[in-house]
C-alpha cells in the first residue's frame, strides 16, 4: 500500500462502517458491507459531477434530438 492509499483509507478499517477489515472481504469488514457498496455502485449513488460543455459564446450547444437514421 502506498502513501496515498494510507491517507485515503486507514489500513484495516472498513470504509463503510469503520470496523476492522476481514482479509476475505478486504477492504470491507464483511460480505454485507461489500454488498452494500456494490449496491450503491449499481444504483448510481457514486457519481462524478460533470460540468456541461459550453461553446465559444458561453452558451450550451443544442441538445441532440436522438438517433435520426435514414
Amino acid at each position: 500500500m502506498n502513501e496515498v492509499d494510507r491517507k485515503i483509507s486507514p489500513a484495516g478499517v472498513c470504509p463503510l462502517c469503520g470496523k476492522p477489515t476481514d482479509q476475505a472481504f478486504r477492504p470491507f469488514c464483511s460480505k454485507r458491507c461489500a454488498d452494500v457498496d456494490l449496491n450503491r455502485w449499481l444504483k448510481g449513488v457514486y457519481v462524478v459531477p460533470v460540468k456541461e460543455a459550453e461553446d465559444e459564446d458561453g452558451e450550451r450547444p443544442p441538445e441532440s434530438q436522438g438517433d435520426e437514421r435514414s
